[in-house]
Parts: C-alpha cells; sequence; structure tokens
C-alpha cells in the first residue's frame, strides 16, 4: 500500500495509474495536512511525498510520520538543490528522487526501499517471524512446510503451498498472472495458464470461508490476483 502526496492533479493520476498497474493499492494526498489524516488512518507501507504542498510542507509531514515508525518514505520535488535532500533526508526520509524522472527508476527505488525495511512485495500484516506469516486467519509455517486456518491443519501440496507462500507475503498487492507462474513453474514453463486457476481454486477451497465467493483470495480482472489483509 502506497500513499502519494502530490498537490498537482495531473502528476498524481498519473502516479496512480501506473503504480496500480505495478499492483501497488494506491491513495493519494494533494496536501501535506491530507497526508497526515490518510497516513494516520491507512498506515501505508511506503509514502511518495513531494516537499513543496500547500497547507504542511513535505519536511514536517515527514516529521510527523517518523514520530509514527519507520514507513519507507521517498521524497520527490521538482528541486534539484543539493540542500533539499540534505535537509529531507536529516528529517528521516529513506531516499530522494528529483522530478522529472523516470518511473521504472521511481518503482525500482521504491521496491529497493521496501526491501531494506523488511517489506516483501507486499504486506505489513504478512509479516514472517521464524519462518511464520499470518494473513486473514491463515497461518504458514514456511520452514515446516504447514499450513493452518483456525488452528486447524491444511493438507497442501507443493505448488498450492508456493503460490499461498507468494499471496501471503505480498498480501495486498496484486501479483499479475505471469509473475505467480514464473515465480512457481518457473521462466521457462510454456503450459496451458489454466494451471494457475485451477490451483487459485484448489486453493480457496481450502482456505476461503465460501470459496463461491471469495473474500481473501481475490480476482484482479485483467492482472491476476490478490491476497486481502
Amino acid at each position: 500500500m502506497v500513499l502519494v502526496v502530490d498537490d498537482e492533479p495531473a502528476f498524481r493520476e498519473g502516479l496512480r495509474q501506473a503504480l496500480t498497474k505495478e499492483g501497488f493499492e494506491v491513495h493519494l494526498a494533494e496536501d501535506g495536512e491530507g497526508a497526515v489524516e490518510i497516513f494516520d488512518r491507512i498506515n501505508p507501507q511506503i509514502v511518495l511525498l513531494d516537499v513543496m504542498l500547500p497547507r504542511m510542507s513535505g519536511i514536517d509531514v515527514c516529521r510527523h510520520i517518523r514520530t509514527k515508525g519507520e514507513t519507507p518514505v521517498i521524497m520527490v520535488s521538482a528541486r534539484s538543490e543539493e540542500i533539499d535532500a540534505v535537509v529531507a533526508l536529516e528529517v528521516g526520509a529513506d531516499d530522494y528522487i528529483t522530478k522529472p524522472y523516470r518511473l521504472r527508476e521511481l518503482i525500482a527505488r521504491m521496491r529497493t526501499v521496501l526491501r531494506r525495511s523488511g517489506v516483501t512485495a507486499g504486506s505489513e500484516a504478512a509479516v514472517a517471524v521464524d519462518g511464520l506469516m499470518r494473513v486473514g486467519g491463515i497461518e504458514l509455517d514456511q520452514d515446516r512446510h504447514e499450513v493452518r486456518r483456525g488452528g486447524e491443519s491444511i493438507e497442501m501440496p507443493l505448488k498450492e503451498f508456493q503460490l499461498l507462500s507468494l499471496l501471503m507475503a505480498n498480501a495486498g498487492f496484486v501479483m499479475t498472472r505471469q509473475d505467480l507462474i514464473n515465480r512457481v513453474w518457473g521462466y521457462d514453463y510454456y503450459g496451458d495458464t489454466k494451471t494457475l486457476d485451477v490451483h487459485i481454486k484448489r486453493l480457496r477451497s481450502k482456505v476461503e470461508e465460501d470459496p463461491t465467493q471469495p473474500g481473501l483470495i481475490v480476482t484482479i480482472r485483467g492482472l491476476g490476483y490478490k491476497m486481502n489483509r
């Protein structure tokens, strides 16, 4: 989950569309006070924060975020003065990037900062401790190759286990069909992509309250699948 804070509507919307396609759940704020309110409410995994904002500067927003914890912050500015970068980093920003920038560079920096903070492509809800992940009442033990729901053990073949592990580690983020196939079946897999759907259906039958109306592992039409927190 990413919070984008910028006072330019076109820039906000462009980033929303681009980051959504990359599998991020995106929330928007147009000024500093709004950013603080939304941040406190949703507790995002990462913040893209413009330096120059109305009602409250990006620097002050970053200071507020740091009073709440270690949420990664990337400061964004149209200004290139070195002093801006120095101040941003001194108040706790994890990185600093100047407009205009290439989208791929921004996304690469985001993923680097997330990895550095211990968050895999997805959610703080799936915290791995001693090989354990917990999301939505499901507990997965990577070391023992065990899955439990409500304390009850669930039999889980290898491919289903690998899929569930990926979805849990990236809870709250969309995982594309191709990414799931590549990471579970391998980059050289050329079989029927419906194999993925069959495995997802089997997973749902084991982890969902009602597999006919899945609320945990949901389909994102045209993209792939997402595990809800």
